[in-house]
């Protein structure tokens, strides 16, 4: 998987951007509703921030999205850098932190392979939903750790595999029901409609198999990579940090109605991990 596929697919499909209708031309009304709807339905987030000691911190955002939650970190005190492997995203962070007059050290656009930052220079690298978008993340939690200084910190979010969504959603139920229109040469279009199309141009079996078939089912059919996590596979993955706590939050498991289900430290969708690097 080239990085340059990644690149353009979140280029093309900034985070969230549809769920509240596009720019339009109003930057300001378009990150208020943004924000709104995000913190509405990732109601964990902000109490998951609250866990992070920002204040008065360097901190490194790998990921930025449409900076929600890079405001967050600067209005919770901490001194932010940024860094995003897009363009469109830095940019658009850039004009949120303009319009609401936040201050912060710097944006660059660049890759977790390649971080371009000196040794020990931050406190806490933050990255929310987006490093098991990464193939390589053998060199990207490399890179992290050695930009954290001494006593640093790695927090991240990533999508869990004993989690409702993956097991049941994921898993069984979408891949029966795609199994179904294909063979019943149905399309009702939209999202289903795409996943669809993928199926017949790779063929089912194909399209079905885990590294063809989990992408597209976690940000969107278009979406070439994703990777499910358990807390083993956290330590294997980032075999230069030491894990010291982990918890799962966020029932989703689309098209389920879960949400409401008391179960999120048990089957969330979200496996929170914070790590300190090895021998520093």
């Amino acid at each position: 998987m080239e990085e340059s596929t990644i690149r353009d697919f979140w280029a093309a499909h900034p985070c969230g951007e549809v769920l509240v209708g596009g720019i339009q031309g109003d930057y300001e009304r378009f990150f208020r509703e943004y924000d709104e709807y995000r913190y509405k339905h990732l109601d964990h987030i902000p109490g998951c921030l609250d866990r992070i000691p920002f204040a008065g911190k360097k901190v490194l955002e790998i990921g930025l999205g449409l900076g929600a939650d890079s405001e967050q970190i600067i209005r919770r005190g901490g001194r932010f850098s940024g860094l995003d492997l897009t363009r469109e995203s830095i940019e658009r962070v850039e004009t949120r932190f303009r319009l609401r007059g936040l201050k912060y050290d710097d944006l660059k656009v660049g890759s977790a392979l390649r971080i371009p930052f000196e040794d020990n220079t931050f406190d806490i690298v933050f990255s929310h939903g987006v490093l098991h978008h990464i193939p390589d993340i053998r060199t990207a939690q490399r890179e992290i750790a050695r930009v954290l200084k001494p006593g640093g910190m790695l927090v991240a979010m990533l999508y869990a595999k004993y989690s409702l969504n993956y097991l049941v959603s994921i898993s069984v139920a979408r891949r029966a029901a795609l199994a179904a229109l294909y063979a019943l040469r149905l399309n009702p279009g939209g999202k289903v409609g795409k996943h669809v199309e993928n199926a017949r141009r790779l063929g089912l079996l194909e399209y079905l198999k885990e590294e063809n078939f989990l992408g597209p089912n976690t940000d969107g059919p278009e979406n070439p990579y994703s990777k499910v996590y358990d807390v083993p596979e956290v330590r294997r993955d980032f075999e230069n940090f030491e894990v010291v706590k982990t918890y799962k939050n966020c029932m989703h498991a689309p098209p389920f109605p879960v949400k409401l289900l008391p179960l999120g430290g048990l089957l969330g969708w979200c496996l929170w991990a914070h790590m300190v690097p090895r021998g520093k």
